[in-house]
């Protein structure tokens, strides 16, 4: 018999049963469809779904564990509502049920009868029937993420070792997806605060309104943490911090308020200490604080060779997500670029102000040492020929000439007098403080927006306007930034406008060619500035925009003058 006909020569038949095979198919797909993300919330949102789908489960989560390792940072659930999802993620004893199980002792767990183990604390209100449980870790790099549940097979059967075998096939592929999608994440953040660096350094070094600078500072670093407020402090000269800029969605008060030095913040602040704190509302450091109504907390040093030059204080909401490492590296390298800055501002204002001494110094020399002796000469020749003369006319008009000369010796070194002493800033208009906002906007926006001013926007606007439509316009150049895409930007401030009750106003357009702000997006920006205008009279909206086919959006923004 050859060996080609030799039965022992066949390899044994490795079909798999229909069910089997078409479930390995799906575990394939399944894979390509994990990683083909690279946002993570969308990710886990994808492991979810295709986990339920592989093991046949009614209801799938993603339980994400904090940093501290204490509990659920985030959880990503399939199959119930929003209400009961946020219940389950945050039972109280939670590293005591049986999902802090998973978190304290990573392995796979798999129960006919949940509600029978002694680990499990029992359901919230509203929480559907579930019997059969499935749980396994999900590990990145070796580190754990969190854990994959699953609950209810279909059928009411209980999950099989088969279901454990794909949903922990499908772990390991979604730990590589997850690490992937955090990679980029935070590729994304580091980019972002970046550009918001580069925008805090223009803002700063532009030569401008060292006020609006620190605004700017605040807001950017509001921005990029995700924060519900930022706050700029200063040093005073009692030893403590000064509130110098604010950046929040409503009026705040707190501008100008003083921190006291004996405040332990302060101290731990003014030695270049950055501070973390996990609720701002419970730590007895905040007292002097105007934000312990606030959570996790950032107060960071604006420190640059040794100087504390400020403060930036970054709180976020009571209840939302603890700062992670990454966004807490960010912040402190923001926060040493925007000390940075604040440095080469200083320094460039120093120059520039030495340059004005050295002018005025070279004209009040000149003023004083030629213009005055040549008038002295003068009235002393005028006073020899006053002598001379014996006409009585001619002696008086003489005498009268040198009586005004003596005056307009005397104001001119008045004048002198008052060139060799600190000149006093002068404040700059509406035009050069929209310029600055431009200018600030068009290093992350990639290119420069567009202006156009109408009337006499430096001298018919008054301060409570300037200032609430200088905010208006960085609110909108803010919204293009985070929503829009946009190529061009328009500005517009008619200070000749003629508004629907007739009477004059101001009005600012921005209108761009991008996306505008997407359905369910963030709109609280939008109703801030309704409320700024509001309190002026006036009225803002936000409509159709610039782009080609009336693509793009436009943010009106007027008030009475």
């Amino acid at each position: 018999m050859t060996a080609a006909s030799s039965p022992a020569s066949e390899p044994p038949s490795q079909e798999l049963p229909a069910e089997s095979a078409e479930r390995v198919q799906r575990l394939l797909e399944a894979m390509r469809s994990v990683g083909s993300g690279l946002e993570l919330h969308s990710t886990l949102d994808r492991i979810c779904e295709t986990a339920a789908s592989l093991a046949d489960a009614r209801y799938a989560a993603i339980g994400v564990i904090a940093k501290d390792g204490r509990g659920l940072a985030d959880f990503v659930f399939h199959g119930v509502d929003a209400a009961t999802a946020r219940q389950i993620g945050r039972l109280p004893d939670g590293h005591r049920s049986l999902l802090g199980a998973l978190i304290q002792d990573p392995e796979p767990v798999r129960l006919a009868n949940l509600t029978e183990d002694p680990r499990s604390c029992g359901f919230p209100d509203h929480h559907p029937p579930m019997r059969g449980f499935l749980g396994v870790p999900l590990r990145v790099r070796g580190e754990s993420f969190g854990n994959l549940y699953l609950a209810e097979k279909r059928g009411d059967e209980p999950f099989s070792d088969y279901d454990l075998a794909i949903v922990q096939v499908l772990a390991t592929e979604a730990g590589i997806a997850i690490g992937n999608a955090r990679l980029y994440e935070a590729a994304q953040q580091g980019e972002s605060w970046i550009d918001g660096s580069v925008a805090v350094t223009t803002a700063l070094l532009s030569g401008g309104d060292t006020d609006d600078a620190l605004q700017v500072v605040a807001e950017q670093a509001r921005r990029l943490s995700g924060s519900a407020v930022g706050l700029v402090l200063l040093p005073t000269g009692e030893g403590g911090l000064e509130i110098a800029a604010v950046a929040s969605d409503r009026p705040s008060r707190a501008l100008g308020a003083v921190i006291p030095a004996v405040s332990p913040v302060v101290a731990e602040l003014l030695a270049g200490q950055a501070v973390f704190l996990a609720d701002a509302a419970t730590d007895s450091r905040m007292a002097a604080v105007p934000v312990r109504d606030f959570g996790p907390t950032m107060l960071l040093p604006l420190r640059s060779d040794g100087r504390v030059l400020g403060a930036l204080v970054l709180p976020r909401a009571r209840g939302e997500l603890a700062f992670g490492e990454t966004e807490r590296t960010l912040a402190v390298q923001f926060a040493s670029q925007a000390a940075l800055a604040l440095k080469m501002a200083e320094a460039q204002r120093d120059r520039e102000r030495l340059a004005v001494y050295e002018d005025r110094d070279r004209i009040a020399r000149d003023l004083h040492d030629i213009v005055v002796q040549r008038l002295f000469a003068t009235a002393m020749l005028l006073e020899s020929a006053q002598d001379e003369s014996a006409v009585p006319e001619v002696r008086d008009r003489v005498g009268s000439t040198v009586g005004e000369l003596d005056v307009t010796i005397q104001e001119i070194r008045s004048s002198v007098f008052a060139l060799r002493r600190d000149p006093a800033g002068t404040p700059s208009g509406l035009r050069t403080r929209v310029l600055r906002e431009i200018d600030a906007a068009a290093v992350p926006l990639g290119f420069r927006p567009s202006y156009r001013f109408v009337g006499p926007v430096d001298t018919a606007v008054d301060d409570v306007t300037e200032e609430n439509l200088v905010a208006a316009l960085r609110e909108a150049l803010s919204n293009v930034l985070r929503h829009a895409g946009a190529s061009r930007v328009d500005v517009v401030v008619d200070a000749n406008a003629s508004l629907p009750d007739g009477r004059r106003g101001v009005r600012l357009t921005v209108a761009d060619d991008g996306a505008g702000i997407p359905e369910g997006g963030r709109r609280s920006g939008l109703r801030n500035l309704e409320r700024r205008a509001e309190s002026l009279g006036g009225a803002s909206w936000y409509g159709p925009g610039s782009g080609e086919g009336g693509g793009g959006a436009t943010v009106v923004w007027q008030t009475p003058l």
